[in-house]
């Protein structure tokens, strides 16, 4: 339990007694007391911490909010003095306000000290298992900047549900089946034989990308022309499978040097190859959801809230890429995951109905148990023009190209800033920048500060007091307060961007942290001043480059100790 957390309870066990004495003395009557909060309210003019009880009672007292709430406060503490509350006021229509003794947020900042770097960290998931998927792109090209927003927001999610104490697994779904692979096979083979002087059709629907020449070129330097030898469907099926590798390799490879590892990487194809589509399809059938029209199977997702039937089966026989995501979410459940994550791009927005359709009618919990993030497009702007072409490939910007242009760091934190569902501009110049205007600079700038600070003060001969004899109640300025208030809110930032899937919201939190510390660091001297209070602000700087380099890790971002 972090502080916050003891400190929410010991005030809700405060308000329940107070409750309970007033029920007792016949001045509030209620049958068992409503699931009320505690929060920090928004001004700290309003307190420290605020209750509803006194509205949520209303109804059962018979009374006004107004009124429950002075009955409360006037028994609140009757018995024996607070430990940490220096008083309670009543404000608007009943909320409860407390506001807490000085020593409240500094005994807070010792609790944070000695937690070391497992402060931020929490329960809060209490081990659910939680499969996160993202990025998932067709092995057929290169990665792109939907790609790229996708594994930061995707990974730093992941992060953040970990330290909020969730089992998190990330997991890579690989497009090897259907058409799409058929057609990269037919590109592979063009691109094969005419490097080798032949004469070749290029298909239609095929892959143009400069990448599926350097593929059959890394092909031909390690094996020849033998394949002009051999049978047309086997010198497919052998550039094919060369080709997915490589393509794979390449992807894992820039994911990798952009600071993400999945747990698992899930072929499409084994789901064919195992059965598992074949019986998504018979169990629909025996519970006779399929319809047969025109040659098709189609599934009755329209009794299950969408608008019209879908095709499972093709007229052909084969199984529509939808048969396959029914497959492999059913296989997911079936794994033991309580809750399903999919980040995908805007354009499937189409898709998250049916699929939810299709998981409930498998009698698994679509609605609380699959979620979708669907993130909006990205723009990329440079000397306030949209950059729309790749340099190498003449197409679309690749994730290692940004990179290349700007680095790891400031392209998952610019990815992050903003939520998933907001179209995000991402500026090249500002993130190249080297100013307190960038906002990952800024960030990192305040972590390597106090690296500095802790370094002279070491240098100098000063080293860190053992927790125990540290004077934290003297930390009494108005920025150092500030300060405070918001390093101990760190748990709970982490549990609610974790509960809200909102990485963004660490983005925003980190952003505030630095800037406050940057307001503390103007007018408090931190070395040269009176020694007890010197070893205050060295550990109110210790933890705050702590929680700093908490939460840009969790966001995949480095926490330079020099700028």
């Amino acid at each position: 339990m972090n502080w916050l957390e003891e400190t929410r309870f010991h005030l809700k066990e405060d308000l329940r007694q107070a409750a309970e004495a007033a029920r007792a003395a016949g001045e509030l009557n209620f049958e068992s007391l409503p699931d009320f909060v505690i929060e920090q309210p928004r001004e700290k003019a309003h307190g420290d911490f605020a209750a509803n009880l006194a509205m949520l009672l209303a109804r059962q007292a018979k009374m006004a909010p107004r009124k429950i709430a002075e009955l409360l406060v006037a028994r609140l503490y009757q018995n024996e003095p607070a430990v940490w509350v220096d008083r309670v006021d009543i404000a608007g229509a009943g909320f409860i306000n407390f506001y807490m003794k000085p020593h409240w947020l500094t005994d807070g900042l010792a609790d944070a000290a000695a937690r070391g770097t497992s402060f931020g960290e929490s329960d809060f998931g209490r081990g659910e298992r939680v499969n996160v998927e993202f990025v998932s792109a067709n092995p057929t090209g290169e990665l792109h900047l939907g790609n790229a927003r996708g594994a930061a927001i995707g990974d730093s999610l992941a992060n953040i549900m970990q330290a909020a104490g969730f089992a998190v697994e990330r997991e890579y779904y690989i497009n090897d089946a259907g058409k799409q692979i058929e057609n990269f096979g037919l590109s592979l083979e063009a691109r094969y034989l005419q490097q080798l002087g032949q004469e070749a059709e290029f298909p239609a629907d095929g892959y143009h990308g400069e990448d599926i020449i350097e593929t059959v070129k890394s092909y031909i330097a390690a094996e020849g022309d033998k394949l002009l030898a051999v049978q047309p469907d086997l010198r497919r099926e052998i550039l094919t499978r060369f080709g997915l590798q490589k393509k794979l390799d390449a992807i894992r490879a820039a994911l990798a040097h952009y600071g993400v590892e999945y747990d698992t990487w899930f072929s499409e194809q084994t789901l064919h190859d195992g059965g598992a589509v074949k019986k998504v399809v018979a169990d629909y059938k025996e519970a006779g959801l399929l319809t047969e029209q025109d040659g098709a199977l189609w599934f009755a997702a329209d009794q299950f809230g969408c608008e019209k039937p879908e095709v499972l089966v093709r007229a052909n026989g084969i199984p529509t890429y939808y048969a396959a995501d029914i497959a492999y979410h059913r296989n997911k459940f079936e794994r033991g995951f309580k809750h399903l994550i999919n980040i995908w791009g805007a354009d499937h927005h189409g898709h998250v109905a049916r699929l939810k359709a299709a998981v409930g009618a498998l009698g698994y919990p679509a609605a609380e148990g699959l979620e979708v993030i669907l993130m909006q497009l990205v723009r990329l702007f440079s000397d306030g023009e949209i950059v729309k072409m790749s340099k190498r490939s003449g197409t679309y910007v690749t994730l290692e190209e940004l990179v290349d242009e700007v680095g790891r760091d400031a392209a998952r934190f610019f990815f992050v800033m903003r939520s998933a569902d907001s179209q995000m501009d991402f500026d090249l110049d500002l993130a190249k920048s080297q100013s307190m205007d960038n906002p990952v600079y800024y960030v990192q700038y305040a972590h390597a500060r106090i690296n500095s600070i802790l370094q002279q003060a070491a240098e100098s001969g000063v080293e860190l007091a053992d927790l125990a004899q540290v004077k934290f109640e003297l930390l009494q300025d108005e920025a150092e307060r500030d300060l405070l208030r918001k390093l101990l809110a760190l748990p709970d930032e982490i549990a609610a961007a974790a509960a809200q899937r909102a990485p963004h919201k660490i983005a925003a939190y980190v952003m505030e942290l630095g800037a406050l510390f940057h307001s503390f660091y103007a007018v408090c001297r931190v070395l040269g001043v009176d020694s007890d209070l010197q070893q205050a602000r060295l550990w109110l700087c210790k933890v705050t480059a702590g929680a700093v380099a908490k939460c840009l890790g969790l966001l995949g971002v480095s926490a330079p100790d020099k700028m």
